[in-house]
């Protein structure tokens, strides 16, 4: 038996051949070097009883149906004939460069990879690859089956929908399997292809547990299983059946994992690290968005669009982004997907004069895109009904089909398209949406998608990318090394974007997450929300505005006005640092970012519903150094009795890391739907 091992700062992983494929045989807290890994893995080995095989079949990396395994095999694909293959797999060879481990196999005609990487932040990634000597059709390769320690039994996915996306779901895993498939194209509201494994009890600040995530904006497939015997896997890869044609080279994304034992804050700031590092170069400092879709929907009139630019410069916005409406004959959603061609009707002079206007006021010009769809009452469609993805008889979705993003002449066609409008105007911002689910999974329209952008971003380096899928219905790490932000959510009801973009930190920094300041009447919820608690939950992620602005009353339009400066004078350093989530009470929740150095933070303490208790809980903080000082100062106190106060409302104070972590300190009763805003700072 030959062994080898992956080892970050958190984590070790082991994997050994006995001349066939190579197994995981450890995934787990860091072991020491000199660990006899032969002995480990017979000190683990099982025994066996009534019921079994003769021998426990092996976990590999790609589990084989043909060596009795009892679970999902690794691989499924088919040969020309449409017989299924059983390929009779033999270690090739292991090559080693660094931190990354490429483990070698092959079989008659056939070549399996697997890459594994130590990556920075103390993750690991896993990737496989797949060659044929002839054409085959392939049904399902996972990036790598992973054997799970048995006591991380807490799988908590995350689910949602259009408005309500990153949902927590949490099952205690026993017998039997879990499947998970996102088959609708795209990372999904539903799915998002990230989850995390914890013990019981595992909180954002304690607690073992592991997290991990899927690189691919298309659809992905998940396999969480207990063996009848007792051991657990785990496999991702793409949605089962999402290769069309035949072919003779496959890949899967890379599955990256993180492990910690210091609470959900261990493996979430690792991968919000990663996600940061790898973004697309951006201007800097992120400036403040301004984006006029909840203000005036289709409806473009140039004198408008100039009172709405002069009003956003005023509240602090440095960016205007103009959304859907303002090409072909676009006046509602049923037209025109697929011909980007500036509207004469509502642009006579093209953006020209609107883009100087902006500018004037100091603001970039950012613009809409929705390059993969396409409206039947189109010029496009007219011309080439042929460059439709899936059936004609398909149920349409917001009055749109989907382009075959797979073929070369539909990609050079939108490139064409958006070039020329990138080109011929002063445009530094794409919002790129993706409102129609595809009629079926597929991997070759995944790597159109990601082919095109990174054709776009070629030409147009000094040109911005954001991920917009009905809001946050593409997030992924594949996608994020493409697009420098995402539109987390087309909710701006500032109660439901707490929660979503609390759980989406599991995986996304701040700096990427687009927050915007909503309607007074929230658009999706039809909730009225005060000013403060709407200004400071978009001021928590990458700050914007997005409604009429002559809309505000005074009082709204100075507290707007104030938390944007706020947020323009803290940015530089909360883009670049941490979000620490805080353990609080369901009626509930906060956050802490602290700054790179650690030398300052700040805190984000919002009431949401009436709260239980006379008095809420201290609040703890996490991730200080116990020796050091802090000073505290409230600059925004939560709605509450005028007759209450603690030692934060009648003016800062100063208190030891250790005392902050280990006590806490007292925050004021609040009625619900208010929030408290405290500044922190190392002396």
């Amino acid at each position: 038996m030959s062994f080898w091992r992956i080892d970050t700062p958190t984590q070790t992983f082991v994997f050994g051949s006995d001349g066939r494929l190579a197994c995981c045989h450890y995934w787990g807290a860091p072991l020491p070097e000199d660990t006899d890994l032969a002995a480990m893995v017979a000190a683990g080995r099982g025994g066996i009883t009534g019921g079994m095989l003769d021998q426990v079949p092996p976990l590999s990396l790609a589990p084989e149906a043909r060596r009795s395994f009892p679970g999902q095999p690794g691989l499924v694909a088919f040969g020309a004939d449409g017989a299924e293959l059983a390929p009779e797999w033999r270690f090739d060879r292991a090559d080693r460069d660094g931190g990354t481990l490429i483990l070698r196999h092959v079989a008659q005609g056939l070549a399996l990879d697997f890459t594994i990487r130590a990556l920075d932040h103390g993750l690991v990634g896993f990737s496989a690859s797949l060659r044929s000597d002839t054409p085959i059709r392939l049904h399902w390769l996972t990036a790598g089956a992973l054997l799970l320690p048995a006591h991380l039994d807490r799988l908590t996915e995350f689910a949602g929908r259009w408005t309500r996306e990153w949902q927590p779901v949490t099952t205690v895993l026993d017998h039997g399997m879990r499947v998970r498939e996102a088959r609708t194209g795209r990372s999904g509201h539903e799915h998002p292809p990230h989850m995390i494994l914890a013990t019981q009890g595992t909180t954002n600040t304690r607690g073992e547990n592991a997290a991990i995530h899927y690189g691919w904006s298309g659809g992905h497939r998940m396999v969480v299983e207990t063996l009848p015997e007792g051991r657990r896997q785990l496999q991702l890869g793409h949605v089962t059946g999402s290769e069309r044609a035949p072919a003779t080279a496959f890949a899967t994304a890379e599955m990256i994992v993180a492990r910690s034992d210091g609470g959900l804050n261990g493996t979430a700031i690792p991968f919000q690290r990663h996600i940061r590092d790898n973004l697309p170069r951006a201007r800097q400092p992120r400036p403040v968005h301004y984006n006029g879709w909840e203000a005036i929907y289709f409806r473009h009139d140039q004198a408008e669009l100039r009172r709405i630019a002069d009003r956003a410069a005023e509240l602090g916005a440095e960016r205007f982004v103009l959304d859907d409406g303002w090409f072909g004959l676009r006046d509602d959603d049923t037209s025109s997907l697929g011909d980007w061609v500036i509207d004469p009707r509502k642009h006579p002079e093209g953006f020209g004069p609107l883009i100087d206007h902006v500018r004037g006021l100091g603001m970039r010009f950012g613009l809409w895109f929705e390059p993969e769809m396409i409206n039947e009452d189109s010029d496009l469609h007219r011309a080439h009904p042929d460059w439709v993805m899936g059936p004609a008889d398909q149920i349409r979705g917001r009055n749109q089909l989907h382009l075959d993003m797979s073929r070369e002449d539909v990609r050079d066609h939108l490139f064409a398209r958006i070039d020329a409008v990138l080109s011929g105007n002063d445009i530094d911002y794409v919002k790129w949406d993706h409102n129609r689910l595809t009629p079926f999974p597929d991997a070759a329209q995944t790597r159109g998608v990601h082919a095109l952008l990174d054709r776009l971003r070629t030409a147009h380096p000094g040109v911005e990318f954001e991920s917009c899928a009905s809001g946050g219905g593409r997030i992924d790490a594949g996608i994020l090394t493409r697009c420098g932000r995402v539109w987390l959510s087309d909710s701006n009801d500032a109660l439901e974007r707490l929660r979503i973009q609390h759980h989406a930190a599991s995986l996304l920094p701040a700096c990427a997450t687009g927050s915007h300041v909503g309607p007074r009447d929230c658009h999706t919820s039809h909730r009225v929300l005060p000013m403060a608690l709407r200004a400071w939950t978009a001021a928590q992620r990458h700050m914007g505005f997005e409604m009429d602005p002559h809309e505000l009353t005074e009082d709204e339009a100075a507290t707007l006005t104030r938390v944007t400066a706020w947020w323009k004078a803290n940015r530089d350093w909360m883009m670049a640092g941490d979000i620490w989530r805080l353990d609080r009470p369901d009626d509930a929740l906060a956050e802490m970012q602290l700054a790179a150095d650690g030398s300052r933070f700040v805190l984000f303490a919002a009431q949401i519903t009436a709260p239980v208790a006379l008095q809420p809980p201290l609040l703890r903080l996490t991730g200080l150094d116990p020796q050091a000082t802090y000073r505290l100062r409230m600059i925004e106190a939560p709605s509450r009795h005028a007759t209450s106060h603690v030692a934060l409302t009648d003016g800062e104070i100063r208190v030891s890391g250790a005392v902050l972590m280990a006590q806490g300190v007292a925050l004021p009763p609040a009625f619900p739907q208010s929030i408290a805003v405290i500044e922190g700072e190392r002396l």
